[in-house]
């Protein structure tokens, strides 16, 4: 049986023979991780096998003998006479992307040998009579060899070596195995990381998400070229055509497990550029979106999809009991609150979540534990808000462009509907027990007889209600720019001329030439000079100093906490300065120089190798188009 490929372990690794199983896992359950032809697999059987199970499944004397001698070659004479201990065996679909790389679903069983450090990969075909015929061409078998003390190796057998059939999805070229598959699994086995999510789309069926996907993503994509908003549209629009992928196969595969006909309704808390709610309407579900704050791109939708700008306040005022789902796509600083929302809107109401940035009830989330991610730690505590709140918690891993991936669904109650007045006062000691505010009461809603706790029976219109979210605060309508940007002028050219006249008057300051290069101080040195009036101002922004600094970036440089005087006539060499994009003509000589007027000596550059204008008379006006104004979408 000819050995194709091997490729050698680095010295002395630590992580083996139980790494290998790890990278194993991951090639055999996602396989689109290093395959990016495929959307995923589906595992439809596991079970342990021993020889007599084989050959049955087989089915085939010729083949049954070419596959014991397969499975026992490669491996140390003593492993061989271990036949009594049974293979692990499973069934996996592989699934190609729609519409990339068409629909035709490749089938394998896979056969673990635990004993022999191997796994086999045996491909075959079903007819419409479930008669099984194996691709013998293509069956294949990663092993893990060790090579005396501490070296180990990774190799690659083929059954047959002219029959390999190619199809550029399920099953790669050759080549590719040995320069991508191989070191891959080296890598995985030698990392040996276990991750703290689950599997992307464990929840949903990842062929009916594939097909979906593509097809909103097809219908979808003409959003990116007409977005108004300053944010990246390839991100924005197919982030959101996931995440409404991902809802739409989940409630489609909610209302087939609860023989349900009605389409579930939604409400979208912290829509941000409402796209989401656009989507989840145009395929036929009826909801709308919240938020803050309006955007552009709200008026582009039509009026089929509402949007409405309002904020919202953890009250009775903001319930929804004639709602299906609640959904909090990067909800920012309701995420806490919306399982709570959910469970006293009504018993069935239910919700998704997609935890972003890290608050908690009442402002930032602080951290209690140590020994986690900041964001597994804080996925945790929403998770225990939505057990306290009654729901079967469940957690899955999105595949949208984001770091943040991980959400959050409630499906289902942990207790009867008769028990809801007990779970209502669990809900109301648990936030009180999160409140920060003394002196501030934490009421529950009136509970009826029917479990509602809304007293209409419509949403509400967020004019009137409880305090039960006292001490919570919503964002602003208005987002205060806190960049430096929006300081006075004659301020920031105040301490750019004071910085600068003590980093030019210091004593040893470098030389080039005649030209005064001036020292360099520490921000913090450079803070200690500065007005107590001055530093409580820039306190107020982001970054404060040192972000004044950085966009006066014209005059200083700015390095390892440090404070220099730019010299223009300076070229790095570095990769980063190397990829920087040129700078538009039309930017040149739209600001004055600095230098040619506060410098000692002038500018270092001539007037025709400066970008800025040296005097009135080599200014021009800016032909740039006018920025947009900046909206902030979630």
């Amino acid at each position: 049986m000819p050995k194709l490929f091997d490729i050698k372990f680095p010295g002395e690794c630590k992580t083996l023979p139980e790494g290998f199983w790890s990278a194993i896992d991951v090639w055999i359950k996602k396989p689109h991780v290093i395959n990016k032809r495929l959307c995923g697999v589906k595992e439809t059987e596991s079970r342990d096998l021993d020889r007599d199970g084989l050959q049955l499944l087989l089915d085939d004397a010729e083949l049954f003998q070419d596959a014991m001698l397969f499975l026992s070659s490669g491996v140390l004479p003593a492993q061989t006479r271990e036949q009594d201990k049974p293979w692990s065996f499973s069934v996996r679909t592989v699934i190609p992307k729609v519409n990339c790389y068409g629909t035709n679903q490749q089938k394998e069983v896979i056969l673990k040998g635990f004993d022999k450090q191997q796994v086999t990969f045996l491909p075959f075909e079903e007819n419409a009579e479930g008669k099984v015929s194996f691709k013998k061409g293509n069956i294949y078998k990663i092993l893990l060899c060790s090579h005396g003390c501490e070296e180990w190796a990774l190799e690659l057998h083929l059954l047959t070596l002219d029959a390999w059939f190619f199809d550029g999805v399920a099953y790669a070229k050759l080549p590719w195995l040995s320069s991508d598959l191989l070191p891959k699994l080296v890598r995985w086995a030698t990392e040996c990381k276990s991750s703290e999510f689950r599997s992307t789309l464990s929840l949903l069926p990842v062929e009916k998400y594939s097909l979906m996907y593509q097809q909103l993503k097809e219908k979808y994509k003409a959003m990116v070229k007409v977005w108004p908003e300053v944010t990246d549209p390839e991100k924005f629009v197919y982030e959101d055509v996931a995440i409404a992928t991902y809802l739409l196969v989940l409630w489609a595969e909610e209302r087939a497990e609860r023989g349900l006909t009605a389409i579930q309704s939604f409400v979208d808390l912290g829509c941000g550029n409402g796209l989401l709610v656009h989507i989840l309407t145009n395929e036929g579900h009826p909801g709308k979106g919240i938020d803050v704050r309006r955007r552009r791109i709200w008026d582009m939708y039509g009026p089929q999809t509402v949007l409405e700008e309002k904020a919202i306040t953890p009250s009775e005022s903001f319930l929804f009991p004639g709602t299906d789902w609640l959904i909090g796509n990067h909800s920012d600083e309701l995420t806490p609150w919306i399982p709570v929302i959910a469970a006293r809107s009504s018993y069935c109401c239910r919700y998704f979540v997609l935890p972003c940035c890290f608050f908690d009830f009442y402002g930032k989330y602080q951290r209690r534990q140590c020994k986690k991610s900041q964001y597994r730690e804080y996925l945790d505590f929403i998770s225990e808000v939505s057990q306290v709140c009654g729901f079967n918690t469940e957690e899955d891993c999105l595949r949208i462009p984001s770091t943040k991936r991980v959400c959050l669904v409630g499906k289902s109650r942990n207790y009867e509907l008769p028990d809801e007045v007990e779970l209502e006062q669990q809900r109301a000691r648990y936030i009180q027990s999160h409140q920060t505010f003394p002196g501030v009461t934490v009421q529950r809603p009136d509970v009826g007889v029917d479990g509602d706790c809304c007293h209409g029976n419509s949403d509400c219109d967020g004019t009137s209600g409880s305090t039960w979210g006292a001490g919570f605060q919503p964002r602003e309508r208005v987002e205060t720019v806190r960049n430096c940007a929006a300081l006075p002028r004659d301020f920031v050219d105040r301490v750019v001329l004071q910085v600068a006249d003590v980093l030019l008057g210091m004593t040893g300051g470098g030389t080039c030439g005649d030209w005064n290069q001036g020292g360099s101080l520490s921000v913090n040195e450079v803070a200690g000079m500065l007005e107590q009036e001055t530093l409580q101002l820039l306190k107020k922004e982001c970054g404060g100093l040192q972000t004044l600094l950085k966009n006066n970036h014209q005059v200083f440089r700015v390095e390892g906490g440090r404070v220099y005087i730019r010299d223009w006539r300076e070229r790095k060499s570095s990769s980063a300065s190397n990829q920087r994009k040129p700078i538009a003509p039309c930017a040149l000589k739209t600001r004055s120089c600095w230098f040619h007027a506060h410098h000692p000596q002038g500018c270092p550059l001539q007037a025709e190798n400066c970008a800025f204008a040296h005097g009135p008379d080599d200014l021009r006006p800016s032909t740039r188009p006018l920025k947009k104004t900046k909206h902030y979408v979630s």
